[in-house]
């Protein structure tokens, strides 16, 4: 109850120890705060705990200026009772006289006294003073204490209000044992349910558009409001119309603002939510649900000869008897033909190896796309038929008051589910390791013409070289001739370590060779250590050579200084030349038009280093041109250069051939650019198409959800949208086909990646799969439902209302109910189930019943066979009994004739087939046990 004293204060402003406090903590000026416990708004005693207060400092302007409107509102509407009010939320608490008032009013408990004085620490002893009163009401602080709400922050003091909100407003509202917050919604959702443009969803954008409002006033006060005249597209006037009514005439304050909630893209749940309670108390008397359960019985038709009645009733057991046994035999035939298949297909999709060659693994690729697109399409039907044909048949057996036929060993829908399962598993990645294999042998290919070519010139270069360091010329030259052999040995050493990096580049290519698992790596190494042991060889003959040339080199005195000269610039121009001749002929590949550009951009700055190449190319021939003009002129002989080997025709020639190279590696390089912009162009084709295809498939999928879960008009309209939509997919087919056929120019083109879109094939195909399977599983389910609507004989209300109870305890979707889940559906139905041993004894025994195998869980069939089992007349073992001795004029048995005369022929010969002769005292010849084929029609399903 309220403080008689805290009240009297506030009548009188001179007595007022609050508003003293008040008016003196107005002046108080503000101090540091400091981080101490904050309260917690969702206490693990009564609430789960929500995201939104994980982002306190993110909270949207547009929503905080809600939460204030609404919050001030609420709380004034408590605080009238007290003859107070508020102006500013996080200013007028700040002394904690105000916050403790307000509890005290919704609580009807008297708080401690308040603290006078206007000092600080008076104005934090209050606020602690309703922080600890909250706290004891099973609300646990954390992370804010009464510095903030003194010191006036608005955010916690917006999170303050709406725990007491929380506690004092939502908590009690219960709906099916839920939480607050779902138990409301689920509350508006019901009561909203019959109103059209009404989908609550939320409590933000659910009601932006006032309708859910007027329905939930008219629902329960009709006269006060006309819903047939409203417009959705007039949601101002909705919400001010809703709001001014609840304020008049049921006395809910008006806490929210029309045009905020327009205006705001996304209005905030708490506002909402707090205002929707209210509507909630206010309603609470007259929420009363009253529902009906209409049942309607089939009559025998009357006046027909009793005769033709039990003939009648003989021919529809029978016809029905022998309709599940082809269902059987068509099932175990489909199932044995599925089981092979999938036994011959798995171990072939298990098989990762391939004969290590770029043809071998082209070809099995192609087999797997032949498999995915020819082979596999019809199994997958089959296997959706397998499950319908299933579903269907021991729906039938229910409805005729069957046992449950259980299919032969192995040949379960589990059983052929978990084979299914095992060929997709060995299906995964089978395409995505074919494709990496054909990039590794790709890569392998290119490699080994790589190093074929490169060990080519190393053994051109290096031929005759191991003769020339081991050759004795130098102890018969002259001195100048000495002195030549020298310079020329230096000049060899020159180019020997020119020729080290390719030496190395060739055993670094037969390494990833062997890394990569090359087919003939043996040949590869056995040259590579052959060049190794070569270049070894190379390296001590030439250590050998030189000792040798120095010891003879102090009689050497005369330097030919234009041959030096030719042979130091000729020796790395030469090699200059063979890099450049090699790199110009070197192979490549690149995956994309950016690596080919930068191809072309290293090759274009080649270009650039060409006309200084000319210039050198003339300043080293004319060293030789001069050399040849000095001998000439003065009468010697020229004989060669005796520093090296290295002519200018042989510069020259290698000149030539780089300047044609170049125009030649112009043009590789544009075929290469052309093709890789062709390749970027089959990309955006199939990003394109993909792009469309995919967000089609998956909008197929919502309509599917929409139809099943949303129960969107009757079954008879849901089997037509769906036939509709099956019809539609069969259309769409081709724009699958065309995506194939782009995908597979794509694999052709050796393309691995896409960057214009985040869709592959592979997700079309699962998709384009899944959407196929969805939509049969779907066609059949509601074909079930309506053959059990029929047969039981229940109207389409009672059919919407298990449905809806059923999904609603579905939260996964998955069209089944762990038994926790069907349990809590029974309370929520009206099983009075118990929380105690017999309760638990009572749910087992319904168990028995509606889970006979013990999977685990309850499927919607069963569940709707379970809730309608009493709803229809349905044959027994004993009417059957009774119609076959109408037929044998009460006997005992029946014979052959009476069964040709009254039945069908093909009914007829079913019975004398499987009647057992019968062997009473007063048999006659012929006689037919009737009484034992009846029982066995409702005995065993293979009779």
């Amino acid at each position: 109850m309220i403080n008689p004293e805290m009240n009297g204060y506030y009548s009188n402003p001179n007595n007022s120890i609050y508003m003293q406090a008040y008016q003196q903590s107005a002046a108080q000026p503000y101090e540091t705060a400091y981080t101490n416990n904050m309260i917690n708004p969702y206490s693990e005693d009564y609430m789960q705990q929500e995201e939104e207060w994980e982002r306190e400092g993110l909270l949207d302007p547009l929503w905080e200026k809600q939460q204030r409107k609404t919050f001030t509102a609420w709380c004034n509407s408590h605080l009238r009772k007290a003859g107070t009010q508020i102006e500013e939320i996080n200013d007028d608490f700040r002394n904690g006289l105000k916050l403790m008032l307000l509890l005290e009013v919704i609580s009807s408990e008297q708080l401690p006294k308040p603290d006078r004085g206007k000092m600080r620490f008076h104005k934090i002893a209050n606020v602690n003073k309703a922080l600890d009163f909250i706290q004891s009401k099973g609300v646990k602080l954390v992370s804010i204490g009464a510095e903030e709400i003194v010191d006036g922050n608005l955010k916690m003091t917006l999170g303050m209000i709406w725990t007491i909100i929380l506690r004092f407003a939502i908590q009690d509202i219960s709906v099916e044992e839920m939480s607050a917050k779902e138990g409301l919604l689920l509350w508006c959702q019901r009561k909203t349910q019959p109103y059209k443009n009404v989908n609550v969803q939320n409590f933000n954008m659910s009601f932006k558009d006032g309708l859910a409002f007027c329905a939930l006033i008219h629902r329960h006060r009709p006269d006060l409001i006309d819903y047939d005249k409203l417009n959705k597209d007039e949601p101002l006037k909705n919400l001010n119309l809703a709001f001014d009514i609840a304020e008049k005439h049921l006395d809910i304050p008006k806490m929210l603002d029309a045009e905020d909630m327009v205006n705001c893209i996304r209005p905030d749940d708490r506002s909402v939510m707090t205002y929707v309670s209210a509507y909630y108390h206010a309603a609470k008397p007259d929420e009363k649900s009253i529902m009906t359960y209409v049942s309607s019985y089939y009559h025998a038709f009357a006046g027909a000869q009793k005769a033709e009645t039990a003939a009648n009733r003989i021919c529809k057991v029978l016809k029905v008897n022998q309709e599940n046994e082809r269902l059987m035999e068509e099932y175990e035939r489909l199932a044995s033909d599925l089981l092979e298949w999938i036994r011959r297909t798995t171990p072939w999709l298990e098989n990762r190896t391939t004969d290590n060659t770029l043809p071998g693994t082209q070809k099995k690729l192609s087999e797997f796309r032949d498999y995915r697109r020819v082979h596999k399409p019809p199994r997958l039907e089959q296997k959706a038929k397998l499950e319908t044909d299933f579903n269907t048949l021991q729906t039938k057996l229910r409805l005729s008051n069957r046992p449950a036929y259980m299919p032969s060993e192995g040949k379960l829908v589990s059983d052929i589910t978990n084979a299914w399962k095992g060929l997709e598993f060995a299906e995964r990645g089978f395409e995505e390791w074919l494709l990496s294999e054909l990039m590794r042998l790709e890569r392998l290919d290119h490699l080994a013409k790589k190093f074929k070519h490169k060990c080519d010139i190393h053994e051109s270069w290096a031929n005759g070289k191991e003769d020339l360091l081991e050759a004795q010329d130098f102890k018969r030259c002259k001195l100048n001739d000495l002195k030549a052999l020298i310079k020329k040995h230096e000049a060899f050493e020159s180019d020997l370590a020119a020729h080290q990096d390719r030496v190395e580049q060739i055993a670094a290519i037969a390494q990833e060779l062997n890394a990569l698992d090359y087919h003939d790596s043996a040949s590869v190494n056995a040259r590579c250590e052959r060049i190794c042991r070569n270049w070894d060889l190379l390296g001590s003959l030439t250590s050998k050579r030189r000792v040798a040339l120095e010891e003879a080199e102090r009689i050497l005195e005369h330097v030919d200084s234009l041959f030096l000269e030719y042979a130091k610039r000729a020796a790395p121009y030469n090699n200059w030349l063979d890099g450049a001749r090699e790199d110009l002929v070197d192979m490549f590949i690149v995956h994309s038009v950016d690596e080919i550009q930068g191809l072309i951009g290293a090759h274009e700055q080649f270009k650039a280093t060409l006309p200084e190449a000319d210039k050198e190319f003339n300043s080293i021939n004319a060293l030789a041109q001069e050399a040849h003009h000095l001998c000439q002129q003065h009468g010697l002989q020229l004989g060669e250069n005796p520093y090296t080997t290295i002519q200018p025709g042989e510069l020259q020639s290698k000149w030539y051939e780089v300047q044609h190279l170049v125009p030649h590696r112009d043009q590789t390089l544009q075929k290469e650019m052309n093709k890789q912009k062709q390749n970027d162009s089959l990309r955006i084709l199939f990003a394109q198409k993909a792009n469309v295809v995919g967000p089609w498939i998956e909008r197929q999928h919502d309509q599917i959800a929409s139809v099943t879960v949303n129960m969107q008009g009757g079954l008879e309209a849901q089997l037509q949208r769906l036939k509709t939509m099956e019809q539609s997919l069969a259309q769409y087919k081709p724009n699958i086909d065309e995506l194939e056929n782009i995908n597979k120019e794509i694999q052709e083109a050796m393309i691995f990646e896409n960057r214009h879109t985040g869709y592959t094939m592979e997700t079309i195909r699962v998709g384009w799969e899944q959407l196929g399977v969805s939509l049969t599983r779907n066609i059949n389910e509601v074909e079930n439902q309506i053959l059990t609507r029929d047969s039981k004989g229940i109207t389409e209300e009672q059919m919407n209302e298990f449905r809806m109870s059923f999904n609603h305890f579905d939260k996964s979707r998955t069209r089944r109910l762990e038994p926790k889940e069907f349990r809590s559906c029974l309370i929520s139905l009206g099983y009075n189930i118990r929380d105690d041993k017999q309760g638990d004894a009572d749910f087992q025994r319904i168990m028995s019943i509606v889970d006979p195998n013990n999977t685990g869980y309850i499927t919607f069939d069963s569940f709707m066979d379970f809730m309608t089992r009493d709803a229809s007349d349905q044959d027994t073992a004993d009417q059957i009994i009774q119609s076959f001795r109408v037929l044998a004029n009460n006997k005992p048995f029946i014979t052959a004739d009476i069964l040709r005369s009254e039945l069908p022929p093909d009914q007829a010969q079913y019975c004398i087939q499987r009647m057992q002769p019968y062997r009473g005292p007063d048999a006659v010849h012929g006689a037919l046990d009737y009484t034992s084929f009846s029982t066995a029609l409702y005995g065993e399903s293979d009779l």
